[in-house]
């Protein structure tokens, strides 16, 4: 029999290990909870071959309760009632400490926005799940046209796509006379191609 082979349970066992605190290290809630599923089959089966049955129960139930809670993320995930888009103004001292906190994060996606804004004609939204900010969208208004200044997800719902509810399920922009929306070029990790939105050139564009 070779090395792996008699080694197997351990590699099983370490490998399940791992994984577990690498699951703690991520800020997306999705991604945490099905890494840690993970981790915690991998755990059932190791703890079952060695027989240590206590450590079996407990990670099936964290298996259980993981299951839960992505059923409920998935489930929400396109879920009107779940998010609420919410405008403030352009000057308002929330959105200006969301912008702050999240600066650096913010500049990795859209290098080239820049922030504060002074022109009246902008609008701003900001996203929430319950009470907490999950993103933030500013726009440009140009007559019926809305130029996307910043479309931005905190770390923790990357996973999901919360200016879907600004562009698709809240009729917030027909109601400000927007009949369109341009995205600026050369945004990172655009997911646009999945709301409705048509290529154009290097922009993407919605008819409202």
């Amino acid at each position: 029999m070779n090395w792996l082979g008699e080694h197997w349970l351990d590699i099983l066992g370490w490998g399940g290990s791992a994984l577990l605190v690498f699951s703690l290290l991520q800020a997306r809630v999705l991604r945490f909870r099905t890494y840690n599923l993970v981790a915690c089959v991998i755990l059932v089966v190791f703890n079952a071959a060695i027989g240590v049955w206590p450590m079996v129960g407990m990670n099936v139930v964290l298996a259980l309760i993981n299951i839960w809670f992505l059923v409920r993320l998935t489930r929400d995930r396109h879920d009107q009632a779940a998010f609420s888009v919410v405008e403030v103004g352009i000057d308002d001292h929330y959105l200006a400490h969301v912008l702050g906190v999240h600066g650096a994060d913010v500049a990795r996606f859209q290098p080239d926005f820049t922030w504060p804004a002074a022109d009246p004609a902008d609008h701003a939204f900001v996203v929430l799940r319950g009470d907490e900010t999950v993103g933030v969208v500013l726009l440009d208004a140009d007559g019926d046209v809305a130029r996307v200044r910043l479309d931005y997800v905190t770390p923790r719902y990357r996973d999901f796509t919360p200016g879907e509810f600004v562009w698709r399920h809240s009729t917030v922009l027909r109601d400000l006379g927007l009949r369109r929306v341009v995205t600026p070029p050369g945004m990172v990790g655009a997911y646009y191609d999945r709301l409705g939105f048509r290529r154009d050139g290097d922009h993407w564009v919605l008819d409202l």
